[in-house]
């Protein structure tokens, strides 16, 4: 079956989304199970929008543990569908061990020392820091055998790259999801955001000035930014906020009903 590009009609990430087309193409063409590269969240889910009005293809994604980010995209034709539990999906942990004591790094750095060493975007997972001893990643198998045991620089310290089995890493905790509500002057980003992810205004402020926060997986840098109900709010290391609800009160302020995932 040759699924149509009217699929990708209107997509402003069309260039992104035609090898996971192809390879929904190649999973009903050859009944096989089909996995995608790992997939940043925004596009993962637009595929998903879009892929899910084909009756007879079957979606579903594995990013090495619950709650990952990034993910890869199980392609199968619906009549076959296996629980992607059942399938390997070819996914490794990785160590990235130095000292960072004197140079922090962020998790940008992380992933940039990681592609300096030969890793392709697709190749890479979630990352989180372990304070000031390095980091660990989700990443492919292929790359884990790779790097195992290989030197390389993340800006100016020297680390190592060991893989590890998932269940040895120390992942980051499965968050709960919570609603929650909250009273303030505006609908700025950095006024609502700092009540939803607990941080004081502040800090946020900083994260959103270092381009960590986005809005509906779109980076922002402003803090004054404005939020609507139905917009989600994501901040790395911290979840998501999805906006339900914002009704102004009597006195002049906005009571924002929030649920944090």
């Amino acid at each position: 079956m040759q699924l149509g590009e009217s699929l990708l009609q209107g997509s402003s990430r069309r260039q992104e989304l035609l090898p996971i087309l192809a390879a929904a193409e190649t999973a009903l063409r050859t009944w096989e199970p089909t996995w995608t590269p790992l997939l940043a969240a925004a596009l993962r889910e637009e595929a998903e929008q879009r892929f899910a009005a084909l009756s007879d293809l079957s979606l579903a994604s594995s990013g090495g543990y619950a709650g990952a980010e990034r993910r890869r995209l199980l392609l199968q034709r619906s009549e076959l569908a296996l629980p992607v539990e059942s399938l390997d999906a070819g996914l490794s942990g990785l160590e990235i061990s130095g000292n960072f004591l004197f140079d922090p790094a962020e998790p940008d750095d992380l992933r940039a020392g990681l592609q300096a060493a030969g890793a392709e975007p697709g190749a890479l997972g979630d990352l989180w820091i372990r304070g000031d001893r390095g980091a660990q990643a989700i990443v492919s198998a292929e790359l884990a055998e790779r790097l195992d045991g290989q030197l390389g620089r993340v800006r100016s310290v020297e680390v190592r790259f060991e893989a590890r089995p998932i269940a040895d890493l120390q992942l980051p905790p499965l968050r709960i999801e919570r609603k929650l509500t909250t009273v303030e002057a505006s609908l700025r980003l950095d006024a609502v955001g700092s009540a939803g992810f607990g941080l004081s205004r502040s800090r946020l402020v900083e994260r959103i000035r270092r381009g960590e926060v986005r809005i509906d997986w779109q980076p922002v840098t402003s803090p004054s930014r404005e939020l609507a109900p139905g917009q989600r709010v994501q901040l790395e290391g911290r979840g998501e906020l999805l906006i339900e609800a914002a009704e102004p009160t009597q006195r002049g302020r906005w009571r924002v009903t929030l649920r944090k995932r």
